[in-house]
This record gives structure tokens, sequence and C-alpha cells, in this order.
């Protein structure tokens, strides 16, 4: 996901390490020249790789025919597709309704304050919708599919955007100041995540306030760490001697929702967080470096020491963790789930196996970093909820290589198993888990493209793996299937585990789709030929998988000059004659990213999260210079004088009702 703009250093674009050279140096191969290997080897390749060599030799005009004709056989989607563009607003299909469900400072408990821009304070953000609204999950009550509870992560915050007076001009540059406690206690309340009931009436969505599941999660709730890390010596600090309690959550970026009904928190980029130095010779040095600690990129080491390290050098390691909320009891305490890793998390997406376990699906978020997935010890019971509540305490988790011919290999991350010894620095499974991605090097995992989203199909029985881009890609490493010096769109590869077994421990793969505009022949994008201009797409980020097994996609990066287009929700198909299509069914403001997606049960509502409208706008001419509070390029979604840009949570629906794309 984005990051913000550096709150000392303002605006210094993008803080996040996923859009910096990354930090691993193992000499494990990159998904880049695994693809490049497999190309060699193979020749002429099944699926999205095919489209180079079979254009080689018949021909764009016979390759066109054949893409109209598969096109022809049908499409899994129907809709009139939107224009790309940018402009100040959002834009939905014909014949949809885009209706604004929850802003930044939204009531969501019946005594919340009133929204107030200009004298916002923790004590109200915390009874109010959060920042940055990036995963947005539904849980049925009473199964249905117009009554649950949204669960909904509060990424981070973009501090220009919300303060007035934050913001000043010196010599015709924009230079930010210095936040205050009060503001940092804000952004704190900011973060996290919420939990609010909603109901349909009349067609039209509605916030439930007086709802008895409604919470705000933030950065001061106090949560437990259990499984494997629970209580060792390096996650101990001078407020938690226990090493079990954890004072709140970091930069929750995708999520997910168990099968027994919880919420699932993803903690990524949390070392942008913390500041200060560790005391020399610290044990903790090589660790911090492989995750990028610290950061600098916010103002709160300043005012609460958990945040520096010289004062706190055991603190990072609480965070980067995946959380379970149990949704059903607002008093109950978060935990956090040690034995699924500690990384940069994007989304836990889940899904029970033939045997009985649940499988999670995990991206690590940087630059030539791993796919992972864990599989519990214990199985699913689905007429027993309290019997699932601590599956997430014990299992195998796996890190994935992807060969060359196109197989895969799951390997385990296991204490005593290949080199994961205490020769090599692990003690125990607990530091296996605190240094995931050391774990990883050592295993020989493939570098990846930046993996974010990552989402098992019921329907089909694929995985679907969101790879945003890579533009720190070396010359030497372009091949015939990867065209380009930079990877600046991204790509997404299927999995098919061995057996249609989610739990298996290999399976195959293949690049369904590399991302881009297919009309600039050096991109080597593979979207069908009957793929509009407005259909292609680049930097997938989150993706979601419809009741029927449809694949939508929402991107991050889109935004500027070189594209001509936001940020926005494409619909790709993936099966039959039109696989490689894709259309445009919403796009956001200018600035915004596009988080979520995120279907009910009966298809027929789509919610989707615009996290930080109005972020930017140097490079869109209706604005033309950097964006901030008194200087907006877009006051979405309320266009009103005395209201900032807000984040915003959008309910999609159909005009006159029935099921989206149909």
């Amino acid at each position: 996901m984005t990051k913000p703009y550096s709150q000392k250093n303002f605006p210094t674009t993008q803080l996040e390490d996923a859009d910096g050279e990354g930090h691993n140096s193992s000499l494990n191969p990159t998904m880049g020249e695994i693809i490049g290997k497999r190309f060699s080897r193979r020749g002429f390749l099944q699926g999205s790789l095919a489209v180079s060599a079979i254009a080689a030799t018949v021909g764009p005009a016979a390759l066109m025919s054949a893409d109209k004709a598969r096109a022809a056989g049908g499409s899994a989607f129907s809709f009139t597709e939107v224009e790309a563009g940018v402009d100040a607003t959002h834009h939905v299909a014909e014949g949809y309704d885009a209706d604004i469900l929850l802003r930044w400072g939204d009531a969501i408990f019946a005594d919340s304050p009133q929204f107030d821009p200009t004298k916002q304070t923790a004590a109200a953000q915390e009874r109010q919708f959060g920042y940055n609204n990036d995963y947005v999950g539904f849980i049925p009550l009473g199964g249905s599919s117009e009554h649950g509870l949204l669960v909904v992560n509060h990424e981070y915050t973009n501090p220009h955007l919300m303060f007035p007076g934050l913001v000043e001009i010196v010599d015709g540059k924009i230079q930010q100041g210095k936040l205050s406690k009060d503001q940092v206690d804000v952004e704190m309340a900011a973060h996290g995540g919420t939990i609010v009931e909603i109901r349909k009436v009349d067609g039209k969505w509605q916030v439930v306030p007086d709802g008895k599941h409604n919470r705000r999660i933030t950065a001061n709730t106090e949560m437990v760490l259990t499984g494997p890390v629970a209580g060792h010596d390096r996650v101990k600090t001078a407020a938690d001697v226990s090493g079990t309690k954890v004072i709140g959550t970091l930069n929750n970026c995708a999520g997910g929702v168990t099968p027994w009904g919880t919420y699932i928190m993803a903690e990524e980029n949390f070392h942008g967080y913390f500041s200060g130095e560790l005391p020399a010779g610290h044990a903790e040095a090589a660790n911090y470096k492989r995750y990028g600690v610290p950061d600098n990129g916010y103002d709160w080491a300043d005012y609460y020491d958990r945040f520096d390290l010289s004062k706190e050098p055991n603190e990072p390691n609480r965070f980067g963790w995946i959380i379970e909320v149990d949704v059903m009891d607002p008093t109950s305490t978060p935990k956090k789930r040690t034995a699924l890793g500690r990384n940069k998390h994007e989304g836990a997406e889940s899904i029970v196996a033939a045997n009985g376990k649940v499988v999670f699906y995990l991206g690590d978020d940087e630059r030539f970093d791993y796919v992972y997935k864990f599989v519990t010890d214990g199985t699913f019971n689905p007429d027993d909820r309290a019997a699932n509540m601590d599956l997430l305490d014990a299992g195998t988790l796996y890190v994935a290589r992807f060969d060359e011919e196109g197989t895969m290999q799951w390997l385990p991350l296991v204490h005593g198993e290949g080199p994961l010894t205490a020769e090599n620095g692990f003690a125990s499974q607990a530091d296996v888990l605190i240094e995931t991605r050391r774990a990883g090097d050592l295993l020989g995992a493939t570098k990846m493209d930046r993996p974010e989203d990552v989402q098992p199909n019921g329907v089909n029985g694929k995985v679907y793996v969101m790879l945003t881009n890579n533009s720190k890609r070396k010359a030497d490493q372009v091949d015939a299937a990867n065209p380009r010096a930079a990877n600046a769109f991204g790509h997404i590869i299927e999995i098919a585990e061995d057996g249609g077994d989610f739990s298996a421990t290999s399976g195959k793969w293949e690049v369904l789709l590399k991302c881009g505009d297919p009309s600039i022949a050096e991109v080597g994008a593979t979207f069908s030929t009957e793929t509009t201009k407005n259909g292609w797409f680049g930097m997938p980020d989150n993706c979601a998988i419809d009741a029927a097994g449809r694949l939508w996609v929402s991107t991050d990066g889109n935004s500027n000059k070189a594209t001509g287009r936001t940020d926005g929700l494409w619909a790709v198909d993936t099966e039959g004659d039109a696989g490689a299509t894709s259309k445009l069914f919403f796009r956001v403001p200018v600035g915004a990213e596009m988080c979520g997606p995120l279907f009910t049960p009966d298809d027929e509502t789509a919610f989707v999260a615009v996290q930080h409208p109005g972020d930017g706008g140097e490079d869109w001419d209706g604005h033309g210079r950097p964006s901030y509070y008194e200087d907006l390029s877009t006051r979405w979604p309320d266009f009103k004088d005395d209201m900032p840009v807000r984040p915003a949570v959008v309910a999609i629906t159909k005009i006159g009702g029935g099921k989206i794309a149909v």
C-alpha cells in the first residue's frame, strides 16, 4: 500500500520501503529470473506467458482474431465500462449507485461527537470512524446479506491533509511542521480498525449507531501476544516484563475474516513508527535492518518512549503480526497470533481445505520479499464457534519457492528443520517467527515483486497473488517473459495447489496477467485484445473473489501523467474464452488509492475503500501543485469549503437491485 508523506521531510512522496531498494540481501532468485529461466527451458508456455511466444510466430492479425474469438465466447461480467481518467470525484459503471457509507470522522456510536476538523481531539476520534480505510470485511448477522458487521482497517494517517496550519510555504517550497502531542494523539486514535453494524434499508446501506457490537480499535488498544512468541525475552519491555501485553496496533493494511466469523487485522509497514538508535552492539540490530527499522517516518517517539529504540529496544518485535478480533464481544482483547509469523503483512485471506484445516495466504509487501501460507494443526468445526477460537495458535507457516518448471514448493518454517537451527541463530520457534524474513532467506524462498493480496478462490480452486510492481529490477534480469528493465506495472500469479488441496505443500504456477498499457509494445502487457483503453491497469494491489468465483482487482499507483488515469476496481476474466479481458468498473478521485474491495454473500453489494483522496495533485492538470489542507486537489466526498478531503467507504449497488455485473 502507498505510505504517507514523510512527516519530517514533507513532501518526499512515498515513505514506503516497498518503493525503495528493499531489505532482502539474500542471494535467493527473483521471480523475474525464475520466469525467464522457465521461458527459456519450456519454450512455448501455456496460459498468459504464451502471448510473447505466440506473437513471435503467428503475427498480430491472427493473434487479434484469436483474441476476439475468445472474448466473444463470453465474459463472466456484464456492465458498461467506465471511462478511465483523472478528476476530483469518483465514477461507477452506468446503472449503479456508489453511495458514501462511512467517512473519516463519522459517528459509529450513538454518543459520538460531531466531526469538527478544526477542533480534533483524540477522545473524539476514538468514537469516530478512523482515517485511511483499507481492508473491508463483512460478517453477516443472522445469515443475512443485508445486515451485518462491517470491519475496516485504518492503515495510516496523512497529517498534511488532516490538520489545518501544519503546512507552510518557505522559499517557494512546501514544508510540513512538527506535529504537536495533541495531533500525534489524534493520529494514534485514527489508526487501527472499526467494527460497526450496518443494515440495508429500502435498498440503501445505513450505519446502526447503537449497534451492540460497534467498536473502535486504535494504536492504544490493549492486546495480547499468543502462540510461540508469547512471553519470549525478545518481546519483553520495561512496560511489559511478561512479554505478553502489547499496547496498540500499527499500519493495518489488508486483512481477512475467518470461517468462524472473527476479524483479522494485518500489520504492515510498522517500521516507519520507530525512531532513535539501538544501543551499540544490540542483539536486534541485524533483525531490525532486515525490516528497515527505524524509518523515522512519524513524530510519535518525540512523545512516547516506546517508539524510541534507545529507550525500548524490543518494542518493534511486538509489531508486524496478524491480529484476531472477536467481533461478537466488544470487550474482548485482540490477540496477536504469532504463529503466523512477523513481517510487513498484506492481508490474511483464508479458506477451509478439504481435510478441515484452515489455510491462510499471506503476502509480505516489500520489493524482493516473499509469499507465505499458514495451515492450522486443528480442524474447523462449523457447528461450534468456540472450538475454533484458538486455531491460529498452532500450525505450520510456509514460505513459497517458485521453480522454473512451473512447479512450486511450500517450505516449512519450522525450528530445527534444515537451516533453521541454533547454529544459524534460531534457538527456538519463537526466533523463527520473530525473524520470519531471515528464515525465508535461508530456506531459499523466491524474491517477489511486492506480494500484496493473496486470495484463494473456493469456486475454481486457484490462488491469486497480486504483485504490485518492482521498479528496481535490474537490466540484466530482462528476458522474453519480462521485457522491461523495471517492472513498473506488476503482474498476477495464479497458483494451482496439488490435488486441489489448499493445504498441499506443492503446486503449479502461471503468470495469469502482466499488467500495463498493452498498446505500448515494450511494456509487454498480456491483456486480451478485447480489453479496451479503459480496461487495462497497472499496480494490482487488493483483490476479491465474489460468490460466483470471479476476480476483481483494485490498484495502487496508477494516478499520474504517465497513465492518465486514477486507481480503480477492475473486473478480470480468468476462465474460458474471455480470459485476460479486463474492464473498469469504478474509479477513485485524484490522489486516491483503491482499497477493499468486498462483496456481500449475495453479490448485490460491493464495498470499496477510497484511501488518501487528494494526496497529490502535482501530476493532474486540474490542480498542478502539491495538495494539503488549505489547498486541496479535491474536497471529496463532501465538496464543502469547511470540510477537508475525507477517506471513505463506498457501497455500490445496482439501481433497482440485483447482482453486480450480471
